[in-house]
């Protein structure tokens, strides 16, 4: 096992944007309105180099975006294009609406699972369904098998049965498309898995086995988490709070436990990439 088989990416590492709401066809901030939580439209946490930033890294494997998004109420995302990528998001509070050029249109809330093939090319428009809470939701670009795929939409409704099987254990939500062993509720165009769980306080997930050859890239969404190092030769625990991420290397069995308030953990299960981009 070497010696760096999870590495930390901690929240003060990561680039946050709050861009002019004009770039993106909304009106002027009013954070004094009901419901505003933030003084800007949008605050995003950028895992990766995306947009205006460009200092870090492009790429974990083929997961080649990771925004953690919070809009305001009344705002969004207006119409704008999208191609040759597998997009997948996962709302975490609030109603997230979506439209898009092949007749789309959907608001779907906590729990959910929201998957678009960009392919060929579509256009597509996102919002907060609500005019008085804020929406926040995880989006990951990965990079597809190939390029020039039809354009494709749907979604896994995050209802009671979704919520039961999270609740502490790993829900398999997203697998890839021409795998022979699992169909999960999402499939997109390429070897990568999402699991999801949501932990009550003080309670174990269970064991989480990442083979040989494989890697993963692992957020918490809420609460805190502590986990192993990996190291046999020094084993110590890893704190992960809230934003944190960490890159996982296998082979390796992830056993992590909440904190005192719980947690809610998204996991990305892929391949490994030579080099460790």
């Amino acid at each position: 096992m070497s010696a760096n088989s999870i590495v930390r990416v901690p929240e003060e590492s990561l680039y946050v944007s709050e861009p002019d709401p004009r770039m993106f066809g909304n009106g002027r901030n009013t954070p004094e309105a009901d419901g505003w939580n933030n003084g800007n439209w949008l605050k995003s946490r950028f895992h990766f180099n995306f947009a205006e930033y460009h200092g870090g890294r492009s790429n974990f494997g083929v997961v080649r975006v990771m925004n953690d998004d919070l809009v305001q109420p009344g705002c969004g995302f207006g119409e704008h294009p999208h191609r040759d990528m597998e997009i997948v998001t996962y709302i975490v509070e609030g109603g997230l609406g979506h439209k898009d050029s092949m007749g789309s249109k959907e608001i779907l809330g906590r729990g959910s699972v929201q998957f678009m093939t960009a392919g060929t090319g579509v256009q597509h428009s996102e919002f907060n369904s609500s005019k008085s809470k804020p929406v926040r939701f995880i989006q990951t670009w990965i990079t597809p098998r190939a390029r020039g795929l039809r354009p494709n939409y749907g979604s896994m409704v995050g209802d009671e049965s979704a919520e039961v099987a999270r609740r502490n254990q790993w829900a398999h939500v997203v697998s890839d498309v021409q795998s022979e062993t699992v169909r999960a509720p999402v499939q997109i165009n390429q070897d990568c898995n999402m699991h999801v769980t949501e932990l009550d306080p003080s309670t174990s997930a269970p064991a989480f086995v990442l083979r040989e050859g494989r890697q993963a890239y692992m957020l918490v969404v809420e609460g805190e988490i502590v986990l192993p190092s990996g190291l046999a030769e020094t084993p110590s625990l890893v704190s992960l709070c809230c934003h944190d991420g960490a890159e996982v290397y296998g082979p390796l069995t992830v056993e992590l436990a909440a904190g005192a308030d719980g947690a809610l953990v998204i996991l990305f299960e892929m391949a490994g990439s030579k080099g460790r981009s």
